[in-house]
């Protein structure tokens, strides 16, 4: 059972990181990209940490997986909120 939650959730996971790409080379304006990439990556890094955590050890294991997911939601707010205003303020000078 754990094995097929593993794959049913990292594909959907996959998905989401595809779907993410795919919205990267589509959109036609940083703003839209951002957003795009920014949302399918978390929701993707998400799907994939829990498809993982049903094949961890110990709760320890599942706590360092959700540790990561929260890092990596708090990074990739960040990051985009500066590469908003980088491109806002480009954007601005022109």
């Amino acid at each position: 059972m754990a094995d097929v939650a593993t794959v049913v959730l990292t594909g959907i996971g996959l998905f989401f990181f595809l779907a993410g790409t795919a919205g990267l080379m589509r959109f036609p304006d940083t703003f839209s990209r951002l957003h795009a990439l920014t949302k399918a990556d978390n929701l993707g890094l998400g799907f994939i940490a829990l498809g993982v955590a049903f094949q961890a050890a110990t709760w320890r294991e599942v706590a360092l997986l959700a540790l990561i997911w929260a890092l990596a939601l708090l990074a990739a707010g960040t990051v985009s909120q500066l590469v908003a205003r980088a491109a806002l303020g480009e954007e601005e000078t022109r």
